[in-house]
Parts: C-alpha cells; sequence; structure tokens
C-alpha cells in the first residue's frame, strides 16, 4: 500500500516542506520563491528537475530562475522596464543590462508563506501563497493587491500543480505569468544527453529583435523546429532561447520528454490557458534545458497585437484565474 507523507525539514540550510509518495518524492523551498525545487523518483534513481547540488545553495538563491519550477509574475522580458496598463506606465528595475530590459518580474526571488501540508489516503500535499500589498516590496513596482496561491501534490500519477491568482484589490491588474522550469537531460542516472528527445506542442516562433523582444511577426520554423513539435529532437541540438505560439495537440498542451536508452517518457502537461512557450537552453550546454509555459507573449503590453491573441488580460476585483498542470511518466 502506497505511503503518503508531508513533513518540514531543511534542505541544505532552507526551511523546506519534504512530500513522499511511494517512489516519488518532492520538495519544496517556500523562502525563495515558493519554488518546487525536487522531483524525483527514489526507486529508479531519476531526478526530473534541475536541484541544486551540496554547495550550491547560495548560486540557486542569487539566481532561483534556473532551478526546479520558478514563478515568473509577471514573465520574460519588459523593453527598458516599462510596462503600460490601463492608462498608467509602471516602471520595473532595469535588470537585464546586456538587453536593456527588466526580466522576470518579482515573484520568484520572494518569501512565500506555507499555508497548509499534510497528507490523505490518495497524496500528500503542500499550499503556499504569495499575497501582495502595500507591505509587500513587489506593491512599489506593480502596485495591485492580489494572492498567488500554489498547491503541489504527489501521488501514485506524479506530481500536480494548482495556481490559483485572485484580484484581491479595488482596480483591474494585469495577469500575466509562466513557470521557468528546469527539466533535467538527462534525468536518469547511466544515461547521456544524447540519449534524449524532446517534444513540444509548439505552433509559429516569433521573431525576436537584438534586445530579445517580439517584433509582432512570425518566423518559419526550420526542420529541426518542425521535428520539435513532431517526432522529438535532441534538447540541445543548438542554443535555443526562443519564443513560440502554445498549439495544443490531441487536446493537451505538453513537453514530453523521452529518454529512447531506457525507453520512459517524462510528460510536463501545462493546460490549455498558457498559449505561449519560452524554450531556453542555457546556449545548448549538456545538463538541463527550459520548457516554459506562459500566459503571454513577451512584452505584451508594448506589442500592437490583439490582446488575446497575445494572452495579454486582466482581472477585476474579485476575480480569480486557475490552472493546473502535472507531471507523470509514461
Amino acid at each position: 500500500m502506497t505511503q503518503f507523507k508531508a513533513f518540514e525539514g531543511n534542505f541544505q540550510g532552507e526551511a523546506a516542506v519534504f512530500l513522499q509518495a511511494g517512489k516519488y518524492e518532492a520538495i519544496m523551498i517556500p523562502g525563495v520563491g515558493g519554488n518546487l525545487l525536487s522531483f524525483r523518483d527514489t526507486e529508479s534513481g531519476y531526478r526530473f528537475l534541475r536541484e541544486p547540488a551540496d554547495g550550491e545553495m547560495e548560486d540557486f538563491k542569487s539566481n532561483p530562475g534556473i532551478y526546479g519550477i520558478p514563478v515568473l509574475f509577471p514573465p520574460n522580458r519588459y523593453e527598458d522596464g516599462l510596462f503600460p496598463w490601463k492608462g498608467e506606465v509602471y516602471r520595473f528595475p532595469v535588470n537585464e543590462d546586456a538587453t536593456g530590459n527588466h526580466l522576470h518580474g518579482f515573484l520568484h526571488t520572494a518569501e512565500w508563506k506555507v499555508e497548509e501540508f499534510g497528507q490523505t489516503k490518495q497524496e500528500s500535499y503542500v499550499t503556499v501563497a504569495a499575497k501582495v500589498d502595500e507591505q509587500h516590496a513587489a506593491y512599489q513596482y506593480l502596485p495591485f493587491r492580489f494572492t498567488v496561491r500554489l498547491k503541489y501534490a504527489l501521488s501514485e500519477n506524479g506530481l500536480s500543480q494548482h495556481l490559483f491568482v485572485r484580484n484581491d484589490g479595488d482596480k483591474e491588474m494585469p495577469c500575466l505569468l509562466a513557470f521557468h522550469t528546469a527539466v533535467n537531460a538527462p534525468f536518469a542516472p547511466g544515461s547521456l544527453a544524447e540519449d534524449y528527445k524532446v517534444k513540444l506542442t509548439i505552433g509559429e516562433r516569433w521573431e525576436l529583435s537584438d534586445r530579445m523582444l517580439p517584433t509582432g511577426k512570425y518566423q518559419p520554423l526550420t526542420e529541426d523546429e518542425l521535428k520539435l513539435k513532431g517526432e522529438g529532437l535532441y534538447p540541445f541540438y543548438a542554443p535555443m532561447d526562443n519564443h513560440y505560439t502554445a498549439v495544443a495537440q490531441n487536446g493537451r498542451n505538453r513537453m514530453e520528454l523521452t529518454d529512447t536508452k531506457l525507453g520512459v517518457t517524462l510528460v510536463y502537461d501545462v493546460g490549455t490557458s498558457y498559449k505561449q512557450w519560452m524554450i531556453w537552453n542555457n546556449g545548448a550546454t549538456k545538463g538541463f534545458f527550459c520548457p516554459e509555459p506562459q500566459i503571454n507573449l513577451v512584452n505584451a503590453p508594448k506589442v500592437e497585437l490583439p490582446a488575446d491573441e497575445i494572452g495579454l488580460f486582466g482581472l477585476a476585483p474579485g476575480e480569480i484565474w486557475e490552472e493546473t498542470a502535472r507531471f507523470y511518466l509514461k
């Protein structure tokens, strides 16, 4: 009979919540971005997410965007740090010197609070939340009151994620979000990166300027990119920092990463509310890459295209947006 456990502990000096469900284990670090830092199959030795090795916690804390499942709100790049919204222009810090843009928002480095953790007969789970109001550091840049809540659960079916965003204020707020999910390739001991193929439900490729901002035009997919949405492709075939529309296949929006040596596939099913993908592979460096489900187009508030097409939408006072995702093996 499968055993389910959820308990508080310590991971390399950081307060953590540990989840266990049979052969699966996960580790949540609420104090650094509400990051689900680890998802493992302990029987097979699989480590699906990039997690800091011993002695790397300081690197994680200084650059949490490339470990685990970081929450980006608002995600990706904003030209000159400017964010126009409903007649106002909000100013974000320019934190990417190479492009002169703001990058990745304010929640992946913020402290999140544990609301609940526990276990049932079906799963172990943890719920964390970031509540932004006048006392939160992000409020000076995004002066809206809102709650972002994440529930992660482990069961015999893998790892599930429930995302909840609620506008707690009295004016319409932007709802732009992504996950900079860092997936290991290889994830299995004894396998090589060359044993892996990745498939993603991409559609069109957005043309990007030399500042990594969309021009509003598409580029034709290469033969390799057609394989990426078809039979699959080696994740490090070339440097990727590419932006695509998301087009569901078989009713699902997902990444599939296959270890061809073992015949095992990790599925990352992100839900159809994410209309864009970013794919980044750290300059084609073997070891990990980031398939990033994203609600909105990069720099969406400054792109002259229909709001629904580029995922630029808001929440009225009291409104809620939510979505689910899941990792599982097949």
